[in-house]
Parts: structure tokens; sequence; C-alpha cells
């Protein structure tokens, strides 16, 4: 699938933006992605609420294979084919993967400010010991 292909696929749902990413492209709408679309074929956002609809049409989850396994990732599924020639509906769908990827952002706890430089000084701790202890050497060997 290229670029245009996808704009005029989804040209019914409303503005997107599509990025490079991996071997395909990410599509967002209102700065949340919520499909993908690989050389596997075109995988919309999913969850609880949605996956039921994709397993009735006899859809598959996204998945990639490493050296050691293949892996499932369960949050994007394969958008069914008769989508792709139904307009109004893939609309539909379209719109519940947003709003399945846009329930998955608000689960996400946010990150705490105050953790990196917490880790920093951390960091830094051994580094402060080392340099003591070379300190302490230099001197006993003196």
């Amino acid at each position: 699938m290229d670029r245009e292909f996808l704009i005029d696929l989804l040209a019914d749902f409303g503005p997107v933006t599509i990025r490079k990413m991996f071997s395909g492209y990410g599509i967002s709408a209102d700065g949340i992605n919520f499909a993908l679309a690989l050389r596997a074929g075109l995988f919309f956002r999913a969850d609880a609420a949605t996956i039921p609809d994709y397993e009735a049409e006899g859809s598959r989850p996204f998945q990639y294979s490493t050296r050691a396994k293949t892996v499932t990732v369960n949050s994007y599924w394969e958008l069914p084919a008769r989508l792709f020639d139904d307009s109004e509906d893939l609309v539909r769908w379209a719109r519940a993967a947003l709003a399945a990827a846009q329930r998955a952002k608000v689960k996400r706890p946010k990150k705490k400010a105050a953790s990196k430089p917490a880790k920093k000084a951390a960091a830094k701790k051994p580094a402060a010991k080392k340099r003591q202890a070379k300190k302490a050497t230099k001197r006993a060997v003196r």
C-alpha cells in the first residue's frame, strides 16, 4: 500500500497524518496513531471493546517474527478485506480504532518528571565513590 492509496481509502474518515514507520506507515488523526499499514496489510487499533468485531470477521492480530519467536501484538488487528470496498463501514471501523487508541492513551500512567533527575543523581554516586577510592589508594601508596 502506498501513501496515496491510504489517503484515498481514508478520505471519507477525515484528515489523517501518514508517517513512515518500520516497513510501512503509521496513520494518525488528532495526533493519535490508530492504524498501521505494513507489508502484511492494514491494521487498526483494537481493544477489549472492538476485538470481538475483528474476531467475528475472521481477522487476526498483527504478528511479526524474530529469530527466536513469533510476536503477537493484540492491540492492532487486520482490517477485514470487505471494508476496502465499503467506505461507509470503513469509516465506522476507523472511528472505532481511533476511539480504542484514545482509550489506550487515557489508561497509560503519566511519567513522573522527577524520575529522571533521581536516576542521574543515583548514577553519579558510584562515580563519586570511585574517585574517593582512587584518592584513598593514592594516599596509601605515598
